[in-house]
């Protein structure tokens, strides 16, 4: 009965370690988008508009490996939970 329980759920396996190859790759080229973004952030507050670049600053968190992409890992995580606690459970 395990080794069914683990044949059905391989597929859940799979997807998960292919997402978590994409959030590693996504995270890198996010981490250098939201460096990009925090300095622009920094030159828009400099310039005048220091609302704006509270909102450039918001979004730079957001797009951070601090923000979405770990929201996206530990969903991530609670899908590989999910999934050992149904092969352990039979």
């Amino acid at each position: 009965m395990k080794i069914l329980i683990r044949l059905l759920t391989a597929p859940i396996s799979l997807v998960a370690w292919l997402c978590i190859g994409l959030l590693y790759v996504s995270s890198f080229l996010f981490g250098l988008a939201s460096a990009a973004l925090a300095v622009l952030a920094v030159l828009v507050m400099l310039t005048g508009s220091p609302i704006n670049g509270i909102i450039v600053l918001g979004i730079a968190f957001l797009i951070s490996p601090i923000g979405i992409p770990l929201l996206a890992a530990r969903m991530l995580v609670g899908l590989q939970r999910m999934r050992d606690a149904l092969v352990n459970r039979f």
